[in-house]
């Protein structure tokens, strides 16, 4: 069997608290490292962590505690960007620097699961490395900025978190032509895990009794809200690389737009913020997945239980 040699770029936050607000960070990123680890078809060339969900100085030692419990310590992982890309002081970074050796070595796919800082830099220090990224597969995006992402039914909105913490690094990929896929909210919102998969979970291997256990508090905060589990956003991405039949895509075009912000609930303020839509206009070409197959859920399930 021919490998997919991958790239993961994470902002990692498994079991952790939120550094900004009150309660528990996301876990999904968790579920898509460990899908990666267990694809027989997929060979990681190597991690690095980012800030995003948590912070740089949270995610990297995690990313770290992950390889080292569950993949025999066997994958390199690498510090990168802790905060946004500044266009008037670009600065590398370990993970950077190492990302680009793998690339010299071989052409990589690279899974962005959180803002895409890592990869700007690396196109804005060596954008003759460009043709040697295969795909960059990331979890944003939308159609309209009407398309909500919807938590629970409260009517809280969340964020497109990965691209409003760094959009320059979206532009940058961009305009710099490398082919780019995106799992956004639409696609995640129909995938649900709920307490009965988490059950699975707990009765699978070490690395799936880790995941079991800390999704519980965030199932709690998804429950809170209405709902009756979470959607594994960042999975889709992992999904898509190992098993790209069992997602719905068509080719769109994306790019940035200015609106009001829907995350923002006071009726007498006026927030406005970037959007990445994508359609049928003119804009950056990308792979846009918006749906997965009939089965779906065993089929996930079944990558991770392996």
């Amino acid at each position: 069997m021919t490998k997919k040699m991958v790239w993961i770029d994470t902002d990692l936050s498994v079991g952790m608290t939120r550094h900004k607000r009150e309660g528990y960070c996301d876990v999904d990123d968790g579920y898509a490292v460990l899908q990666l680890m267990k694809a027989e078809n997929v060979e990681i060339c190597g991690i690095s962590a980012v800030f995003g969900n948590t912070l740089i100085e949270n995610s990297y030692p995690l990313s770290q505690q992950m390889i080292s419990d569950f993949a025999l310590g066997e994958i390199p992982v690498f510090k990168g960007a802790g905060e946004a890309i500044d266009l008037n002081e670009v600065k590398s970074n370990e993970a950077v620097e190492a990302l680009a050796e793998a690339l010299k070595k071989q052409p990589m796919v690279i899974m962005a699961i959180g803002p895409a800082t890592n990869i700007g830099l690396l196109l804005l220090k060596y954008p003759e490395l460009k043709s040697r990224i295969l795909e960059v597969v990331l979890v944003a995006g939308r159609r309209t900025p009407q398309d909500y992402f919807k938590i629970g039914n409260k009517g809280n909105h969340a964020q497109d978190l990965n691209f409003d913490l760094d959009n320059v690094a979206f532009r940058v990929m961009f305009e710099h032509g490398v082919p780019v896929t995106l799992c956004p909210f639409e696609i995640s919102s129909k995938v649900w895990l709920k307490a009965e998969d988490l059950d699975l979970l707990e009765q699978g291997d070490k690395g799936n009794q880790w995941l079991a256990k800390a999704s519980r508090a965030w199932l709690q905060q998804w429950l809170d809200q209405g709902a009756e589990g979470f959607n594994p956003f960042d999975v889709l991405a992992s999904h898509y690389i190992i098993a790209p039949e069992d997602i719905v895509c068509e080719e769109l075009n994306a790019r940035l737009e200015i609106h009001q912000d829907d995350t923002v609930r006071e009726n007498d303020k006026q927030v406005f913020k970037a959007y990445l839509l994508c359609d049928k206009s003119e804009g950056f070409p990308v792979k846009y997945c918006y749906d997965v197959v009939s089965g779906y859920h065993k089929k996930l399930m079944d990558s991770l239980l392996k």
